[in-house]
């Protein structure tokens, strides 16, 4: 019988991650069910539903005590992309969305941030779907086009950052509830949007 020891210890976002997988993976299937890649007008609601979401995280992206924090965390905010996405497909400037998430505390907050970083690693797979649907980096698919340093660099810069955070046990589970709430935000949007 052999034994596997533990090497090391799991880092912040691999815990994380260990956290919310069943939540997310539920999320992905139900996102996928509801075809966002058969037509544009598909597209669309997609986009309706990321652009209600990003408008419930723009705020933490701004804000300053996350930003110290997150080096650089202003620099990765879609909200705009995504706005102009919905300008691309369907012709229309989009409402001004104001968040729901409400106030946050710091490890909350830190959850929802880790849900919406996470969200553009998946990213190169819906851009080359977008790509079916004639769209590109430049139109229609803006929010989902990697950072100009490259996708996975981006992805480690945010990894060492939010592993590198001074939290508490205590912390860490209430970022997995943050990120688990970010989570079911999503697929409280997809089915109001999809129906």
């Amino acid at each position: 019988m052999q034994i596997e020891l533990e090497t090391s210890e799991k880092t912040r976002i691999q815990r994380l991650k260990a956290l919310t997988d069943a939540t997310h993976d539920r999320l992905d299937k139900r996102i996928m069910a509801a075809q966002p890649f058969a037509s544009r007008e598909r597209y669309a609601l997609f986009l309706q539903v990321q652009h209600h979401f990003h408008a419930d995280v723009d705020p933490l992206y701004l804000d300053p005590r996350l930003n110290a924090l997150l080096p650089k965390l202003e620099d990765r905010a879609r909200l705009d992309a995504l706005r102009q996405d919905l300008v691309d497909v369907s012709g229309e400037t989009p409402p001004v969305l104001r968040s729901t998430a409400g106030a946050l505390e710091m490890p909350a907050a830190l959850g929802w941030l880790y849900v919406a970083e996470g969200s553009n690693l998946g990213a190169a797979f819906l851009l080359k779907e977008a790509a079916k649907l004639g769209l590109t980096a430049d139109f229609g698919a803006r929010h989902l086009a990697p950072h100009p340093a490259g996708r996975g660099l981006h992805w480690r810069e945010f990894v060492a950052d939010f592993n590198a955070l001074d939290l508490s046990e205590a912390d860490d589970a209430k970022m997995a509830e943050g990120a688990k709430a970010a989570f079911l935000r999503v697929h409280q949007l997809v089915d109001e949007i999809f129906g």
